[in-house]
């Protein structure tokens, strides 16, 4: 799976699987040994678990992210340049 991002020990992968059924777009959020799987329209989990502290650090960033990312503000792209791209790698600014 490639790597989103990565903070405070959580890492933010996502993949798509072609040819195979995907119903809802979603990333996973890895912190030791567990995971938790959010739906990218409302940020959602949709399954797994993390600690409460490491569920709201994903759910803040992911909300600031992935709405900047939409509307182009606030984003750079991990090679620099400004806007956005669906699955750039993010970069804090």
């Amino acid at each position: 799976m490639p790597e989103i991002a990565r903070f405070y020990g959580i890492i933010i992968r996502m993949f798509a699987e072609p040819g195979a059924p995907h119903h809802r777009p979603h990333f996973h959020a890895y912190y030791q040994n567990l995971v938790g799987i959010y739906a990218i329209d409302d940020i959602e989990r949709i399954g797994g678990e993390l600690p409460q502290i490491q569920e709201r650090l994903v759910r803040g960033l992911s909300s600031t992210k992935l709405n900047s990312s939409r509307t182009g503000a606030g984003c750079k792209l991990a090679s620099g340049r400004s806007g956005s791209r669906r699955f750039a790698k993010w970069r804090t600014l």
